[in-house]
């Protein structure tokens, strides 16, 4: 292109933007900017003779005022967000606290589930240190978010769970067998032996499978919420994760695909302090996870994560939200994982011994809400010796029950994914036949070829 043609062209749309100013900036009374119709117009402004900080200009999303001061947002926050408590460390209730009141019944029932996950955790724990199991994973210190939100929950709500959120799954009816079946990978199993242990599912009870990969249970929450959306369906669907998942991409496109589509879903994240071996200083800088919600338009709230009347009162709130206005939820839920990561990490290694103790034994959540409904009269330490000689008897015999059946056949190692098994699978599950044969010492000897 010559100079002239250049010239030419640049005087050509100069002079159409000189004939058309009071076009793109007339005045307009629409609420909304039309998104679909991407003519220059679609950025209407209110003008008026006063200075710049009376204009008010149409952008996408509303309007907004001009200043004529050039002023960043600060790094963070003045103060931080508050968090949501009813009974402070010693199970008093808060003077003028807000809360969903439960019945005796009910309460008790929370308790002896809080206490139900926490005998489960240590036996399994234990079973995992004498070889008799692979891995877990326990919930300790987070009780009270697994039963509490649990119960404030619908049956039809869809669960989509990190990897410590079996009390959910226990508050939902799964017996203690079936937990111990699944850790035990034997033939009565739900995921056929194919999971890593405390690895759990369950479609009786609205619960989808663990998958070890962070965060990739949130976007296919947002997902299966915005599905019950369309079915119009009485029920929201529900993810939880750590802090560590707040750091990954799946959360903040879950978050945002949720408030753009206005889905029903519930994010809960337990937020305690460690993903792993990297503390929460060391994954970002805003004031935690619950100001990320408001910035992608989530409606958002901060709750101490021991206390179980806090998470029942909030979760209930935010289900009834969540449902009725069609909309997400966002609950950071602050506690602290008193337990190892898993049983493949050793905590002490990257935090002192002395700060799990003073949580352990300062903010027990199930101590917390024990010492509450013993002052209503709701339970006494014969109640206490009971439950927790009941459970542990359990337990061991869950363990031995599901240590003494089966395993799966070998052969539902390759069923379920193709409708016709390609050949090279056929060869597979051949040669994998064949090596047991040959090498039954390596295998367990209750394995079915």
């Amino acid at each position: 292109m010559s100079m002239n043609t250049m010239i030419r062209k640049s005087t050509t749309i100069l002079t159409y933007f000189k004939s058309n100013y009071n076009n793109f900036f007339s005045t307009s009374t629409r609420r909304k900017p039309n998104l679909t119709n991407h003519h220059p117009r679609r950025f209407n402004s209110t003008t008026s003779p006063n200075p710049i900080h009376d204009q008010v200009i149409d952008f996408p999303g509303g309007n907004l005022k001009f200043i004529p001061q050039m002023t960043f947002l600060s790094e963070s926050q003045q103060h931080r967000v508050p968090c949501y408590r009813v009974l402070d460390d010693n199970g008093e209730p808060i003077f003028g606290t807000d809360f969903v009141q439960v019945s005796e019944d009910f309460a008790v029932k929370m308790y002896n589930n809080m206490v139900a996950l926490q005998t489960m955790d240590t036996i399994f724990y234990e079973a995992q240190r004498q070889g008799r199991i692979s891995f877990y994973v326990t919930t300790n210190g987070e009780e009270a978010i697994n039963i509490a939100s649990a119960a404030a929950l619908s049956m039809n709500d869809v669960i989509f769970p990190q990897y410590r959120e079996q009390g959910v799954l226990l508050w939902r009816g799964f017996t203690l067998q079936e937990f111990a079946n699944q850790c035990f990978s034997n033939k009565f199993d739900n995921g056929k032996g194919r999971q890593m242990p405390a690895h759990y599912g369950s479609n009786k009870h609205n619960y989808m499978n663990v998958a070890s990969t962070v965060a990739t249970q949130i976007p296919h929450a947002v997902g299966a919420a915005y599905s019950l959306k369309m079915d119009k369906k009485d029920a929201c669907a529900v993810t939880y994760f750590g802090d560590g998942g707040s750091s990954e991409g799946d959360f903040h496109a879950g978050l945002n695909f949720a408030a753009v589509m206005e889905a029903p879903v519930i994010f809960i994240c337990r937020n305690n302090g460690w993903a792993i071996s990297t503390p929460t200083s060391d994954q970002f800088r805003s004031d935690g996870i619950v100001v990320k919600g408001q910035a992608y338009g989530v409606r958002s709230i901060r709750v101490d994560g021991n206390d179980a009347l806090a998470i029942y009162s909030a979760v209930q709130a935010a289900r009834q939200m969540a449902v009725s206005e069609e909309r997400p939820i966002l609950i950071e839920a602050l506690t602290y994982r008193v337990g190892h990561h898993s049983t493949s990490d050793d905590s002490t290694k990257y935090r002192p011994a002395n700060e799990i103790e003073w949580w352990r034994l300062s903010r027990d959540p199930v101590a917390r809400f024990r010492k509450w409904i013993e002052r209503n009269g709701w339970w006494n330490d014969m109640a206490e010796s009971e439950l927790r000689n009941s459970l542990r008897q359990q337990l061991l015999q869950t363990i031995q029950v599901a240590e003494s059946v089966e395993k799966p056949p070998l052969a539902d190692m390759f069923s379920d994914v193709y409708d016709v098994p390609p050949s090279n699978l056929h060869e597979q599950e051949k040669r994998l036949k064949e090596t047991v044969k040959k090498h039954p010492h390596v295998y367990p000897t209750n394995i079915s070829i």
